[in-house]
């Protein structure tokens, strides 16, 4: 099989650009011919650069014709596309369907339902645009990077292709990483019947050579930034005299600010601010940790870092709620605590460090699930069955015209 890949990667790198990549390397692996046409934010340069890129977000022929050339040069049987926005732009769609190639959208994020692809407003989940085919609230709240400007070419860009039918006729199956968020694309209008829920998947950790070791440290893995609960999580040290040794792992905007402040309260022998790690480290890192904690305050889209730490048999203490609640079994591979309450997490963080056997036994199922649901052989099947049905849904149609 032949598969185009699209995807427009962000300024910062994150889990799309690792999927990506993944998917990839597991479709070349398989003996697939795998095409790739990327590009990046970082193209956008100075106020020409993102005035150019707004008209993109709306539609952008350039991007159509380029696409149109790669379909007619490498013939794919499948497009895949990971992200299109802003500088591919929706008319990629045309480009595929003028060539009667059929299209799997990966849904990343909750970019068509919501200006900022977060569902998330001032340090809560926000459903106000879920569903509206003007997002008038993104508009006024300015939700996309804190523009007004910004927020109105995003909500124009979604708006016209609701009301000219691209989200709904011109891709022929959405992938969603989970049950949740189907569920919440679904409120945003797109067709239930063309969702398939794949999750995404890692290689197992004894690919690097990494065995499980029992650790005497909780974990964070992800960005620091208010989203993913890191104010919770230091609150919950702060407020409630945790003394149990945690280290952070990654880098974001809160990052010197939250140094200065554990640094001041007298906490730096407590909580050990990592930075940036590759991968091979996060996984050395968490097979020698005692727990993963994961605690966003936003309706993630899936949570790379929980499957990861499954594949090291860590249990995770996890947010209740969205697709975290999904993934992690309360009391089966980890723990449920309120979202944005530090008070119940410093509590479920008290009582797993002090119960070393059960959080043993919890980090057993989680590798049980990691095996059952998210290794590369699960997700190539899971991938390949829905290009299947995709190309022969596409054959059907025009074998009846």
């Amino acid at each position: 099989m032949k598969v185009l890949l699209l995807h427009n990667r962000y300024q910062y790198a994150g889990g799309e650009d690792s999927v990506v990549q993944a998917e990839k390397n597991l479709l070349e692996k398989k003996g697939h011919q795998v095409s790739l046409i990327e590009v990046s934010n970082d193209d956008i340069v100075g106020i020409e650069g993102r005035i150019n890129a707004a008209f993109s977000a709306l539609y952008s022929p350039v991007s159509k014709r380029y696409v149109s050339k790669a379909i007619a040069h490498f013939c794919p049987d499948v497009v895949h596309i990971h992200n299109f926005f802003p500088l591919l732009s929706p008319s990629v769609y045309d480009a595929c369907n003028n060539a009667n190639v059929p299209v799997v959208q990966t849904l990343h994020n909750y970019r068509l339902g919501c200006p900022n692809a977060m569902l998330f407003r001032n340090n809560t989940a926000c459903e106000d645009c879920l569903g509206k085919r003007i997002a008038w609230s993104g508009i006024l709240h300015a939700c996309y990077r804190g523009s007004h400007i910004q927020s109105t070419v995003v909500a124009t860009m979604l708006a016209v292709h609701w009301q000219r039918g691209t989200w709904q006729k011109s891709v022929d199956a959405y992938i969603a990483l989970t049950a949740f968020q189907k569920e919440k694309i679904v409120q945003a209008g797109l067709p239930r019947e063309k969702i398939y829920i794949k999750p995404n998947y890692i290689f197992a950790p004894q690919s690097l050579n990494i065995t499980r070791a029992n650790g005497e440290y909780a974990l964070f893995v992800g960005r620091i930034s208010p989203e993913k609960g890191i104010l919770t999580l230091l609150d919950a040290y702060l407020q409630n005299s945790l003394r149990i040794p945690l280290k952070i792992a990654g880098t974001g905007p809160l990052l010197e600010n939250l140094q200065a402040k554990i640094q001041s309260a007298g906490l730096d022998d407590v909580i050990t601010f990592l930075g940036q790690q590759d991968k091979s480290a996060v996984m050395r890192l968490m097979c020698n940790a005692r727990f993963l904690i994961f605690p966003s305050i936003w309706y993630e889209t899936f949570g790379l870092a929980m499957i990861e730490a499954f594949a090291c048999s860590l249990p995770v203490l996890a947010s209740s709620w969205g697709s975290m609640a999904e993934i992690v079994e309360n009391n089966v591979t980890g723990l449920h605590f309120q979202a944005g309450s530090s008070t119940d997490l410093a509590n479920k963080i008290r009582w797993a460090y002090e119960h070393p056997e059960e959080m043993i036994c919890m980090g057993k199922n989680a590798r049980s699930a990691y095996e059952a649901y998210y290794t590369s052989d699960h997700n190539y099947q899971q991938l390949i069955a829905i290009y299947q049905a995709v190309i022969a849904q596409k054959l059907g149609r025009v074998l009846t015209m």
